[in-house]
């Protein structure tokens, strides 16, 4: 069954954004603060039996000078600097292996994988720590640790790690620096739109059923996860509340879009209850910059799957060539 509003509803649905006063402020800050570390990224060549790639496990300092690793992998047959694909993950996993990574050096492309930091999962390994307390009582999962705090909160260190990876990949030399595109699904495409609204010079986006975007209307209208993580807490921490929503603009992918100019292919489907298409929709309306958008009517989160990939392949052909 459909889970939001109706289709015709959904193609002129654009709410007004819950920016907090400051926003940008925060922002600038918290990257400042960010590149006092020196980004140190180091691209270590492993041999991962891919010999149509090079492939190298990558280490730079997001948050904090914390070390986050990763994966680069590009085309051993191609000539000159490459566009690079910067690929952002979904929640609850890491950066798994590298010949799960091959459909953007396939198609001619580099790839920077960034792992997500203080998730892992048995059959989608990481191997990034986060190093940071909660600083508060929350429930399992990441959506509450540091809620009450839009500077201890757990996104504000995962959307830094995002920029820095951006920086990392900019500083390889393989890399064409103005051919790079941020891209993810869910909490991947929260990543990249966060990136795409931080991040000035990206030649594209590929945002792919975005969480934690148009966050108060997805808490009201589902229950599953990962947003149930907060439902589950609002129904205790009543007095918090209102803090806590505040904390959440502070990473509303909304806010980013609004800032955002690198053309971007986006997905949603209709019978999303993860990351319900209002909410999908709504960041599309607000996104600053060209865009299109994939519509998969008979779809849950998984959106558009291979469809999808295929319409971005084509989208970054038109793009970058």
């Amino acid at each position: 069954m459909f889970t939001d509003l109706p289709l015709d509803e959904l193609h002129t649905y654009c709410p007004p954004r819950p920016e907090p006063a400051g926003f940008d402020a925060f922002w600038r800050r918290t990257l400042v603060e960010a590149r006092t570390h020196d980004l140190d990224a180091r691209f270590t060549e492993v041999d991962a039996g891919l010999t149509l790639l090079h492939t190298h496990d990558v280490t730079f300092a997001g948050f904090g000078g914390h070390p986050v690793r990763g994966w680069f992998l590009a085309p051993r047959a191609a000539a000159g600097p490459l566009p690079c694909v910067v690929q952002y993950l979904g929640y609850g996993g890491g950066r798994l292996l590298p010949h799960d990574w091959l459909l953007w050096p396939s198609a001619g492309y580099a790839t920077l994988v960034m792992d997500t930091r203080g998730q892992s999962g048995p059959n989608r390994p990481g191997d990034t720590p986060d190093p940071v307390a909660s600083g508060n009582p929350g429930v399992p999962g990441k959506l509450t640790q540091g809620l009450l705090d839009p500077n201890g909160y757990y996104y504000r260190r995962l959307f830094t790690d995002a920029v820095r990876a951006v920086e990392a990949a900019r500083g390889h030399q393989a890399v064409d620096t103005d051919r790079i595109v941020v891209a993810g699904h869910s909490q991947g495409g929260a990543a990249a739109l966060a990136a795409s609204g931080l991040v000035p010079g990206l030649a594209g986006a590929l945002i792919d059923a975005p969480f934690l975007t148009h966050i108060r209307r997805a808490i009201d209208i589902t229950d599953a996860g990962p947003y149930g993580e907060l439902t589950r807490y609002f129904a205790g921490a009543r007095s918090h509340i209102d803090t806590a929503l505040h904390t959440l603009d502070h990473f509303d992918g909304l806010n980013f879009a609004a800032r955002a100019t690198a053309p971007a292919l986006f997905g949603t489907a209709l019978r999303d209850e993860v990351t319900p298409p209002s909410t999908g929709f709504a960041a599309f309306r607000h996104y600053a910059g060209e865009k299109e958008l994939k519509v998969w009517r008979f779809n849950a989160h998984e959106s558009g799957g291979g469809e999808q990939r295929a319409a971005e392949i084509a989208f970054l052909r038109g793009l970058l060539g």
